[in-house]
């Protein structure tokens, strides 16, 4: 697991925490069932507080992407395709509003967006 922290980002250290281990665990490098290493034992690999780390680990597992086993650790939680199939789709929606903002600010009309939507699309199908 790899998780790089940057104060400089705007974003609180839980959050990068949080967002990271999220990421991976949606794109599937870290694979449900798989340990994640102690409260204590990532916050000394981070040089961070307990406090910090045990509130990233305390809010993925309130939104289902670990769960703790008491006396075994943590893991990624058990979960199925349409869980990551949502998750995944409330991202995307996330980034298109925001993507929706900005043509909105540019003074795009709807045509235009979707036209812009597609071609980037297309361009990243051919990676």
């Amino acid at each position: 697991m790899n998780i790089h922290l940057s104060n400089l980002s705007g974003k609180a250290l839980y959050e990068q925490i949080y967002d990271q281990i999220k990421t991976q665990i949606l794109e599937g490098s870290l694979k449900e069932g798989a340990p994640l290493p102690t409260i204590r034992g990532l916050a000394k690999d981070l040089r961070i507080s307990v406090i910090t780390t045990s509130r990233a680990y305390s809010d993925l597992e309130r939104d289902g992407y670990i769960c703790s086993v008491v006396g075994r650790g943590t893991f990624v939680a058990e979960r199925n395709q349409d869980f990551v199939r949502e998750r995944n789709r409330e991202e995307l929606e996330e980034h298109i509003a925001r993507a929706a903002e900005i043509a909105d600010r540019c003074g795009m009309d709807e045509e235009a967006f979707a036209e812009l939507a597609k071609t980037v699309y297309r361009r990243q199908k051919k990676c």
